[in-house]
């Protein structure tokens, strides 16, 4: 592809804006330095934590997310979406970029705040962050893996235009045993 650059994640420009999507339901935004008591009280969750990488600290403190926030809002580039409901914080869609021979790929991981479960808000929040990353970037491919216990979770993918391409069996090792690991991807259209 003689048009992809080499660093398909540095073409964003440095200028970023705040407010990236308002809908009915939600805000699609940047993270603030004031949302962090909200986004402790959110994160601070068993049943999000237990579909989440172990990185992702529980409890989750107002220290953890102080230091999320000072990092996604230190960024030049969009890989952290702040999901505004009801005025506050309250879940988040990110993308990490790939490396070397996958860096025309992104790898992407949301949450958002149990209150708000089963609203269709997350499949629609990661529909409009996706659409805004490829635009953003030259990725070609967003991927995502989901454990097998998390069947809403591959519903929010599978509505937001995702599609399953295989089960990577005990890819995961959560809460003390071995799960199956079904990945997702979304295409640039």
């Amino acid at each position: 592809f003689p048009d992809y650059p080499l660093f398909p994640h540095t073409s964003i420009p440095p200028a970023m804006e705040h407010l990236f999507v308002r809908k009915p339901l939600y805000t699609l935004r940047t993270w603030r330095p004031e949302d962090v008591p909200a986004l402790a009280a959110a994160l601070d969750n068993r049943k999000i934590w237990d579909n989440c990488r172990d990185l992702l600290p529980h409890p989750y403190t107002e220290a953890d997310a102080s230091a999320f926030v000072a990092l996604a809002a230190g960024r030049e580039e969009p890989l952290e979406f702040c999901i505004e409901v009801n005025g506050a914080a309250a879940g988040n869609i990110g993308f990490r970029p790939g490396e070397d021979i996958e860096r025309y790929s992104a790898e992407t991981g949301y949450w958002l705040d149990e209150r708000f479960w089963n609203r269709g808000i997350m499949s629609d929040a990661l529909k409009e962050a996706a659409a805004r990353y490829f635009a953003r970037t030259s990725v070609v491919r967003l991927f995502a893996t989901v454990f097998e216990t998390n069947r809403p979770s591959m519903r929010v993918l599978e509505k937001a235009g995702f599609v399953r391409v295989g089960v990577q069996r005990r890819a995961v090792f959560k809460n003390g045993r071995f799960l199956d690991s079904h990945l997702y991807e979304l295409l640039r259209p």
